[in-house]
């Protein structure tokens, strides 16, 4: 009995190692093979996050490099970089920035590219990203109609030497670029002010203002309203109509735009190609789109044209934003804080 005894344990024994050896050695395959799972794993992981991380890279590289509005600097910095030395107008623009840092509360701007629609961008970049809707008479009418009611109903066939900034001359073609222009603000305008998310809202600012066909189309719709606007004054002039507002006789005034056709051969034409925006048309800028230009203007530092308001008459409804500028041709946007 004993022997039997023996000879069953010593078989269990046996049959117990044999099959540990076979699941020793698969569970020696299972944890290479999960090993092997888990480094190739964490190996494209670490790819995967150095490819992605480039990729981000690139693209905010981009966005930065075409972006019209660039994020915000601080504004002493920003002075002490643009205005070193010792010489009298240097001194004297770091000292208009430091009034503007101390006692105006602005302590960061951000930075406008420096070509001819400057101001332009100025504005809409403000009113888009603050949220600010149609002007109200915007609202009454359908922009898109106005190239249609100029070129048919007033018979102003001389749009078609309307110039589109760099593009000088496009003839026949003017009407329909004009109305995509239109369309362009039209649209733009109304998706963005539905947003009442701001960082979002500072996201598609920011991808509108880095693509510079759509930024041309807004800013040439933007002109056409002022040249609409003015024949509309010019036709209540002649026709004794309504009074109008003194801005448009000001500006009617001016040997080189006694008219509308002259005011867009001499003047609109060339917004965005060789000038921009002059004192004058900064007033019917802010009057049209129903905003207080606020300007600061630092090569006036000491003076009372130091800041200055287009228009001067405004609404109290009206939502107003605030412009800088060192030469009243280049603008930038001042950033409050208190």
């Amino acid at each position: 009995g004993r022997h039997e005894v023996r000879s069953w344990t010593t078989a269990t024994k046996q049959s117990l190692c044999l099959m540990w050896q076979k699941v020793k050695v698969q569970l020696m395959l299972s944890m290479s093979f999960l090993v092997a799972v888990f480094w190739y794993c964490r190996r494209l992981y670490s790819f995967l996050a150095q490819l992605l991380k480039r990729w981000s890279n690139y693209l905010q590289r981009k966005l930065i490099r075409n972006l019209s509005v660039l994020t915000e600097v601080d504004l002493l910095g920003y002075s002490a970089r643009e205005w070193k030395g010792e010489t009298k107008q240097a001194k004297h623009m770091r000292e208009a920035y430091e009034e503007l840092f101390w006692n105006y509360h602005i302590k960061y701007l951000r930075q406008v590219r420096r070509d001819n629609y400057s101001v332009i961008r100025a504005v809409l970049f403000q009113i888009f990203s603050q949220g600010i809707p149609f002007p109200s008479w915007m609202r009454e009418r359908d922009i898109l109609k106005l190239p249609e009611k100029l070129l048919y109903s007033q018979g102003c066939n001389w749009i078609q030497q309307y110039s589109f900034g760099p593009e000088r001359y496009v003839g026949p073609n003017a009407f329909g670029k004009l109305r995509k222009c239109m369309e362009t603000l039209k649209t733009n305008w109304t998706e963005i002010s539905a947003t009442k998310d701001h960082e979002e809202r500072g996201n598609m600012c920011n991808t509108l203002f880095s693509d510079e066909s759509k930024e041309h189309k807004l800013y040439e719709a933007i002109k056409f309203i002022m040249l609409y606007e003015v024949v509309e004054a010019y036709e209540q002039i002649k026709n004794r109509e309504e009074p109008i507002h003194n801005l448009f006789s000001l500006l009617l005034a001016r040997d080189s735009s006694s008219d509308p056709l002259s005011f867009m051969m001499n003047h609109l034409n060339s917004i965005g190609d060789s000038i921009c925006l002059d004192q004058v048309e900064l007033f019917l800028l802010g009057y049209l789109l129903e905003v207080k230009i606020r300007v600061y203007r630092l090569h006036r530092f000491n003076t009372e044209e130091f800041q200055v308001n287009y228009p001067d008459e405004y609404r109290r409804e009206w939502n107003e934003i605030s412009l800088l500028t060192e030469d009243d041709r280049y603008y930038h946007i001042p950033l409050f804080r208190t």
